[in-house]
């Protein structure tokens, strides 16, 4: 198995410092994957991020890795950053650190706005941006009511868009089509970077999502972590290879290697 040398090491200490500050979930604990813990962030910490994006919880697949958007979702919002050129210049987090059941969200939603939540929240936001932001997109109704309640949010523009996971793929296409867009001519691509790709067309594609990049995550992931193309190509269809098993949703998870990896 392949492992990469190219890997992010971690908040600094005084992040982490406020990372492990995270106040407590436990009286939410049923709204929530709640015995897994937190998953905090990927991409740039340093402030020199240029685009925020923030969604709504980590997943099993971010689990594993221990940094979020990373899973099926996070492939695709990685294809909509290289779509805007970026391989490096962004930072996403979400409005919920804990992993979200899904027919919980909206009892889940008023929590954003308790004030230790909001505080912590607000204060990681300020310290992961800096003079060099130039815009933020919300993906879902909980990131567009984190950033609704970020009150020192820079004056950048704010984008509200389907989260990646939505099941409106018409919508969800038609509103990243027009962020796009929009960015394109806000957002300053990286030197490595690509900004005139196609832009969604009227189904999502294979060529429209991306591989998360190793520098996003820990050292010791096997290299095809946050490549899910064998899964999504194949008979029957995985679009992840991390899942909750039916038989014990909130205390396990499967992980399944794909086949002949080198």
């Amino acid at each position: 198995m392949t492992v990469t040398a190219d890997f992010d090491a971690g908040p600094s200490k005084t992040l982490a410092k406020h990372l492990a500050a995270l106040p407590t979930y436990a009286p939410h604990r049923e709204l929530f994957w709640y015995d897994w813990g937190p998953v905090f962030y990927r991409g740039r910490l340093d402030r020199s991020a240029r685009l925020l994006c923030i969604a709504s919880d980590p997943g099993p697949t971010e689990r594993i890795a221990c940094r979020t958007l990373v899973g099926d979702a996070g492939q695709r919002v990685q294809g909509f950053l290289t779509k805007l050129g970026l391989t490096r210049s962004y930072v996403l987090v979400n409005a919920f650190a804990y992993a979200l059941l899904p027919s919980k969200a909206q009892k889940a939603t008023p929590m954003l706005a308790e004030p230790d939540h909001l505080a912590w929240r607000n204060a990681l936001l300020d310290k992961i941006t800096g003079p060099k932001l130039q815009a933020v997109v919300a993906f879902g109704a909980q990131a567009q009511a984190a950033a609704a309640l970020w009150d020192t949010r820079p004056d950048v523009p704010l984008l509200e868009v389907p989260h990646p996971s939505s099941r409106d793929a018409k919508r969800l296409l038609s509103a990243w089509n027009d962020a796009v867009t929009s960015l394109r001519a806000v957002v300053t691509p990286d030197a490595d970077g690509d900004h005139s790709a196609p832009n969604y067309g009227t189904s999502f594609r294979e060529s429209d999502y991306a591989p998360v990049p190793p520098r996003d995550l820990p050292f010791g992931l096997p290299a095809w972590f946050g490549d899910d193309h064998v899964g999504r190509t194949s008979r029957p269809r995985r679009n992840n290879t991390v899942e909750r098993p039916g038989s014990d949703l909130r205390h396990t998870l499967l992980w399944h290697a794909p086949p002949d990896q080198p």
